[in-house]
């Protein structure tokens, strides 16, 4: 059940760094960017949420 909320926080962290990266990589990905980073704080936030 570990290793579940470590994938999730791990996933979360690479979801807000690559919108950001995409966010700073150009215009048309700036809307990609935002989106990730949205839903991986949403996943951070949230991963105590999730019942078994």
């Amino acid at each position: 059940m570990e290793k579940v909320y470590v994938t999730m926080k791990n996933a979360g962290i690479f979801n807000v760094v690559v919108g950001i990266v995409m966010a700073i990589a150009g215009v048309a990905a700036a809307v990609g960017g935002a989106f990730m980073i949205v839903h991986g704080a949403k996943l951070l936030k949230r991963k105590s949420e999730i019942m078994f």
